[in-house]
């Protein structure tokens, strides 16, 4: 006995439903805790809790520190991680350590804290769009430019100290304006900064690196606003050094590894 045919057509098209595309949560976490880092810190500096607000954008460096590491490790990259990062980092590098040195004492400078305080954080926002376009170009072994993070650090660190000594007035706001344009201005020069990219964590080390790891946390528990600070205070000293040891040898001081997509602009990586 024949079958009946069957009144579906075998023919028709299948609408197959498009996947959305989602985000990766891990390494984003970390970002919004960054971000909420750089957030606490703004909100602690208007209600004048100075060496909080200072403690906020540190812990967001730390964070910041993380989730990158975290993205490759469990290989979560993404181009939607990579704005977020950017974001976050001009949030708690950019504006709010603008607004903290602002708030404690850059104010009662008049114009001059204004303009120092929005010099850091123009100078910042450059400093983070250039990153983001030379990234392909840059030697990974160096920064160009001071990085926000270091930046934010040489200033709030500086608020930090003055805080918990309780010195404050004009004796420590002109010191805090000129380190404010000094780290937003090396944020956008071409200087080298080494950037520790070239350390990895995979490989075994001798076992005295652990006991200078751990003798280094030792030492930061001894005053941790005093070591910090001093520790990036080195750093942010250490990129001249190396561009005028470079230009004393003869080597080339440019970090641009390949030439850019805009030859006319070379020059400006010398």
């Amino acid at each position: 006995m024949q079958e009946p045919e069957s009144s579906t057509n075998d023919a028709t098209p299948v609408l197959l439903r498009k996947r959305r595309k989602g985000i990766y949560i891990l390494p984003n976490l970390f970002t919004l805790a960054a971000l909420f880092g750089g957030f606490y810190a703004i909100v602690m500096a208007m209600n004048e809790r100075f060496d909080l607000a200072a403690i906020g954008v540190f812990f967001a460096m730390v964070l910041d520190s993380l989730d990158g590491r975290v993205a490759r490790m469990t290989n979560t990259q993404s181009a939607f991680g990579e704005q977020m990062d950017s974001l976050s980092d001009m949030v708690s590098f950019g504006a709010a350590p603008a607004l903290i040195a602002y708030e404690w004492g850059l104010k009662g400078l008049g114009r001059w804290g204004w303009i120092a305080a929005f010099v850091y954080c123009a100078c910042a926002a450059l400093r983070l769009a250039r990153f983001n376009v030379n990234t392909a170009v840059v030697d990974k072994r160096y920064f160009q430019g001071l990085p926000s993070p270091a930046a934010a650090a040489l200033v709030t660190g500086f608020i930090w100290i003055m805080t918990e000594l309780d010195i404050k007035g004009p004796a420590v706001a002109w010191p805090m304006a000129v380190l404010a344009v000094y780290a937003g201005l090396t944020m956008v020069s071409n200087v080298p900064f080494y950037s520790f990219k070239d350390l990895h964590m995979k490989k075994s080390v001798p076992f005295v690196v652990v006991v200078l790891i751990a003798l280094g946390i030792a030492v930061i528990n001894i005053h941790p606003p005093t070591v910090l600070f001093a520790t990036f205070v080195v750093y942010g000293i250490s990129g001249y050094l190396v561009y005028f040891w470079r230009k004393f040898k003869g080597h080339p001081t440019s970090v641009i590894s390949t030439s850019t997509d805009e030859p006319d602009e070379r020059g400006l990586h010398r």
